[in-house]
């Protein structure tokens, strides 16, 4: 769907059909359910997985931790699925009733190791680091299933609890394969969350997103004494920036182009026969993404012949961006609003101010962790910031997600601030504030099926009558070797 009809489905109305919602759970059930949140289960393994620090496809021990987790508490685990070592599949089932899935990432950002410190203190021998929070993301999502699990079976309600182990949200499209290979076609609601530096559980699209390396081959020598005999792939990359660059004019509006040199040679005096760089290409329409990439392409294939190189592509990921869903959305509004913001102590917000420091037009202030910001459903492209692959879910499945405050109000994301709140009381506070709106939210599903079909049937009316899912990533396999950037051949 483009931006266009994604604003004309908004303005068509679609709203809660009239005594459609089942209201609340009562108030014994909602405390049943939050009682079944182990805060201290959820900050361990947040902490744990925080200090593993596993890139996208690397993730063992983190995904393993949380499939045990799972496995202990008694759900039933498929680990491997979808072509990817490190996804799994957790399900507990009573009986007949609806399917409700949790999503739960786990992958850490390539550089960005830092400290649980305000100020920017590396951790020596560490590479990457949490620096989007997804040890919490994960963490959270597993404490949420595991409390709507012990509710059902007090209860004795019908229905399941699924959790996906979604690894390589950071560009690598992990639940875009889940999806491709059906594992969402019996879900009747997914939900998410994700580290913020505001409680929010506002809809809104997100950015479509294709992303694929380019490999330049040439030929080497001495670049003194033989340069008349290299072919440099290295200016191969260089020139193609070039003209990708001055292509940003030309291209429609809001559509974000990122690159970074990934390989581009070891040594001044030998002229690089190998060089790589990585593209991403962003828009809320797909159909833009696609048709710029296209165009990107071609900048690669300029340079190749300027320079007497080859080149060759290969995409890495591709997602689709976000379909909201205003029935589920006023649904987790009504429950996080229910749970209230973060108190910090003293000490977190010294720690705050203190990080605070490092980025004086910080937008926000440390109050709004205790608030709940506003509740709207945005499909303009300003709401649209980057891009997940949990939008691909949101296309098979109506799909509602929130977010928490877990990181300094006004820090900027992908950051050592983010990775230090991470990995802090800040963070862990955040996580237990999710998973507890998780909880509730999933156990007013599975007692509420008319909520269910109300969000069905405005699920339907946004996609439209004759949308077909066709994954961004083609028929690729997952891409596990992504964050590898040694030479391939």
């Amino acid at each position: 769907m483009t931006r266009t009809a994604i604003a004309i489905a908004s303005a068509a109305g679609l709203v809660l059909a009239s005594g459609a919602h089942a209201g609340p759970l009562d108030p014994a059930a909602r405390e049943q359910v939050l009682a079944g949140v182990d805060a201290n289960q959820v900050e361990a393994n947040g902490k744990a997985i925080w200090g593993f620090a596993e890139t996208g496809y690397q993730e063992q021990k983190s995904s393993a931790l949380l499939a045990k987790t799972l496995k202990d508490a008694g759900f039933e685990v498929m680990m491997g699925v979808a072509g990817e070592p490190t996804a799994f599949i957790a399900r507990f089932r009573s009986g007949a009733g609806p399917v409700v899935a949790v999503t739960a990432e786990y992958d850490a950002l390539p550089g960005l190791a830092q400290q649980v410190a305000p100020t920017k203190t590396p951790i020596a021998g560490q590479a990457h680091g949490h620096g989007c929070g997804h040890n919490l993301l994960g963490s959270a999502s597993v404490g949420a299933a595991i409390a709507v699990k012990r509710w059902m079976q007090a209860g004795k309600v019908p229905g399941e609890v699924r959790v996906y182990g979604t690894p390589a949200e950071e560009g690598g499209s992990g639940k875009v394969y889940m999806v491709r290979d059906g594992l969402f076609k019996d879900v009747d609601a997914a939900v998410h969350w994700h580290p913020s530096g505001v409680n929010s559980a506002a809809q809104s699209i997100s950015m479509a997103n294709t992303n694929g390396k380019f490999r330049f081959r040439g030929i080497s020598s001495h670049a003194a004494g033989n340069p008349e005999a290299g072919r440099s792939a290295l200016d191969a990359v260089e020139i193609m920036n070039v003209a990708t660059n001055y292509l940003r004019e030309h291209i429609p509006d809001r559509t974000r182009i990122h690159y970074v040199i990934t390989s581009g040679g070891g040594a001044p005096n030998v002229v690089p026969d190998y060089a790589e760089v990585f593209y991403y290409v962003r828009s809320t329409d797909p159909q833009v993404v696609r048709s710029v990439m296209e165009r990107v392409k071609k900048a690669g294939e300029g340079a190749a012949i300027a320079t007497e190189t080859k080149m060759e592509f290969e995409q890495i990921g591709g997602v689709y961006s976000m379909l909201p869903n205003d029935t589920l959305g006023k649904l987790m509004d009504r429950n996080l609003r229910s749970l209230g913001g973060i108190e910090w102590t003293p000490d977190e917000k010294a720690f705050a101010t203190k990080m605070r420091e490092s980025v004086p037009n910080a937008r926000s202030t440390i109050a709004s962790v205790g608030e709940v910001q506003p509740y709207a459903v945005r499909t303009d492209a300003d709401a649209a910031g980057g891009s997940t692959d949990m939008s691909d879910v949101s296309w098979v499945v109506p799909t509602v997600g929130l977010g928490t405050a877990t990181f300094v109000p006004g820090m900027p994301g992908h950051s050592w601030q983010n990775v230090a709140a991470a990995g802090a009381s800040i963070g862990a506070k955040g996580s237990v504030l999710a998973a507890r709106t998780l909880a509730l939210t999933i156990a007013e599903m599975l007692s509420s099926p008319d909520v269910l079909a109300t969000a069905k049937t405005e699920f339907t009316g946004r996609r439209g009558p004759n949308f077909n899912y066709v994954a961004m990533v083609g028929n690729r396999p997952p891409a596990l070797d992504y964050r590898n950037n040694d030479r391939v051949e």
